[in-house]
Order: structure tokens, then C-alpha cells, then sequence
């Protein structure tokens, strides 16, 4: 174990969330979305399964160690609801109330329709699924930021 790390934070995830640049992109996703396939035309290729874990709890160990990119107006996007772009579900309501209670900031959240979330989820550095989320469109993106030299989110 380690001191203050959340212990969801594995060995091969932490290697990703390090190994991630300002701007690099990281998706997190529900036991639907076609995570394996879609992580393998990602940066790295990479597709960690968090078995057992749910989106809030999986958002909740990524975003207490990753800083959320300032320089956009939207660091984080949902999947939107189908033929509802405004809807928001739960796991969208629990992940603004994830990303108020993890920041010193509040933090824009846009929308991204399925299939377009699909095609830049592509284009992402890793794709991580929270294997045990089956509540539908519980699927998102995070922007990496950068870190000032006393380690506070720019």
C-alpha cells in the first residue's frame, strides 16, 4: 500500500495517467461502451478493465491524481443521451458533483453525441472501463492539465 494514493489506483493505470501529456486525453467508460476495440486505435493502446468498479468510484481514484486541463473551456464530456442531447442522467449528475467535491475549481462538462464520443474516443491516450458501471452513457472524457512547480493545477 501506499500513503494517500486511493488504493483503486493500480499499477498499470497510474503508469498510464503519468505517462499522459497536457492535452492528452483519457476515456472512461461504462461495461457497454466497446472499450477494447476502441482502445486499440488509442495513442497508446492501451485498455485497463477496472473490474468491480463503478463510474463514480473510478472518476473519483482518476481525478485525485489528475489535474483537469485549464486552458479549454470544457476539460470533461459526457456521452450524450440519444435523442435527448440535454438529458442528464445520473452517472452525469454524480460526475458533476465529483468534479466539485475533487477541485479547488468548478469545471465546465460539454456533450459529445454517441457516435461522434465513439470517433474521438479513438484519438484518446487510454480508454479505461469501470467494468461494474451498467447504468447506460456513464462514459466520459478527460482532458489532462498541467501542474505549476508547487504542484497546484495551472
Amino acid at each position: 500500500m501506499l500513503k494517500n494514493l486511493n488504493p483503486y489506483l493500480n499499477a498499470e493505470l497510474l503508469h498510464v495517467l503519468r505517462s499522459m501529456g497536457h492535452g492528452d486525453e483519457l476515456v472512461l467508460t461504462d461495461c457497454n461502451f466497446p472499450s477494447d476495440s476502441v482502445a486499440s486505435e488509442t495513442v497508446s493502446g492501451k485498455f485497463i478493465q477496472m473490474d468491480g468498479l463503478d463510474i463514480p468510484e473510478l472518476a473519483k481514484a482518476v481525478l485525485s491524481v489528475l489535474p483537469l486541463d485549464s486552458f479549454v473551456d470544457e476539460p470533461v464530456f459526457r456521452m450524450e443521451v440519444v435523442g435527448n442531447k440535454d438529458e442528464l442522467v445520473a452517472c452525469h449528475h454524480e460526475m458533476r458533483t465529483i468534479l466539485d467535491d475533487t477541485s479547488d475549481r468548478h469545471w465546465e462538462m460539454g456533450s459529445i453525441e454517441r457516435h461522434a464520443f465513439y470517433e474521438r474516443a479513438k484519438n484518446a491516450y487510454a480508454v479505461v472501463c469501470a467494468a461494474a458501471e451498467r447504468r447506460p452513457y456513464g462514459c466520459f472524457i478527460l482532458i489532462k492539465g498541467v501542474l505549476d512547480p508547487d504542484g497546484k493545477v495551472v
